[in-house]
């Protein structure tokens, strides 16, 4: 079996950058690829090599949803690629216009 790459404190970090600064992000990408469109808020809530985890709200009540990376990831740098690219591909699946390039992460 291999090593899972992120360690708690990793995984913390992450989950929190992501969200205080990135909610409505999270939201965009569980409604578009996590199969919930009625989702009113999403939490990050845990991350491995192979996906990441939230808890979202739909309706009223709480579903954990979980989003398979693009490929089984190795550093915590590819992270933010496949966050960032999850985020676009929600945009566009959901017929809003792309993300400003001078966006800060």
């Amino acid at each position: 079996m291999e090593q899972e790459p992120f360690t708690p404190d990793v995984v913390e970090a992450i989950a929190r950058h992501m969200n205080d600064d990135h909610a409505e992000d999270s939201v965009l990408i569980v409604r578009a690829l996590g199969g919930q469109p009625e989702a009113t808020a999403a939490v990050l809530t845990g991350l491995d090599a192979d996906g990441v985890d939230f808890s979202v709200e739909v309706e009223g009540r709480t579903v954990p949803v979980r989003i398979p990376w693009s490929r089984r990831l190795t550093e915590r740098s590819q992270v933010r690629v496949e966050v960032v690219r999850m985020y676009d591909e929600a945009r566009k699946a959901l017929g809003l216009p792309p993300r400003e390039q001078n966006r800060s992460h």
